[in-house]
């Protein structure tokens, strides 16, 4: 029996411990979502909190076919949906993933203006990918920042895969043409 099957019985059996160490290991993924998509942080905690009692209240559904973390996405992804349509809302969102270790350790060994640089280099990244259509947004937060295959992207979005491969290709050609008119190669290669 897998890990993943282990806990989703152990939640199911009523282990509350279980269930927060779901939540403690699929946060960093439903954020990268929910903030990618939608552009109010107190709508943003409140679909987050919501996407967690969808999981809670459908658990028993899960039926292994996909990876828990895609079927989680995809909860993450249908609650921004629905909460933009009822709002009919432009999806945004701001760029804040967690620092990992093994850059906090290279960060910590870097010249301050090194730091700076890269810091200002990440702003104009976030500027331009903030301006790009949500699916855009969408697709490249899960590929770069949640290594999810085209196929969990395929699942999660409900897109053929062929059509993600298509739109991730678009995004990083958009957002590479559009670095190209604001800025000089110099400021870019920090």
């Amino acid at each position: 029996m897998t890990d993943s099957k282990l806990q989703i019985e152990r939640i199911l059996s009523g282990d509350q411990t279980a269930f927060r160490a779901l939540v403690e290991e699929y946060q960093r993924l439903v954020s990268h979502i929910v903030f990618r998509m939608v552009s109010t942080k107190e709508d943003r905690e409140d679909i987050c909190q919501d996407v967690f009692m969808r999981i809670y209240q459908n658990l028993g559904d899960f039926r292994s076919e996909s990876k828990l973390s895609t079927w989680i996405a995809r909860i993450a992804y249908n609650a921004c949906l629905n909460h933009l349509e009822k709002r009919k809302l432009v999806p945004l969102e701001e760029l804040n993933s967690p620092e990992q270790s093994l850059e906090n350790f290279l960060e910590r060994h870097k010249r301050p203006d090194e730091i700076t640089e890269e810091k200002e280099v990440g702003a104009l990244l976030e500027n331009e990918i903030n301006r790009m259509p949500a699916t855009f947004r969408t697709i490249l937060t899960l590929y770069h920042l949640e290594d999810m295959s085209y196929t969990q992207i395929s699942e999660v979005m409900r897109l053929p895969e062929g059509t993600v491969k298509s739109y991730l290709f678009r995004a990083r050609k958009l957002l590479k043409d559009r670095l190209k008119l604001k800025y000089q190669p110099e400021d870019l290669c920090h």
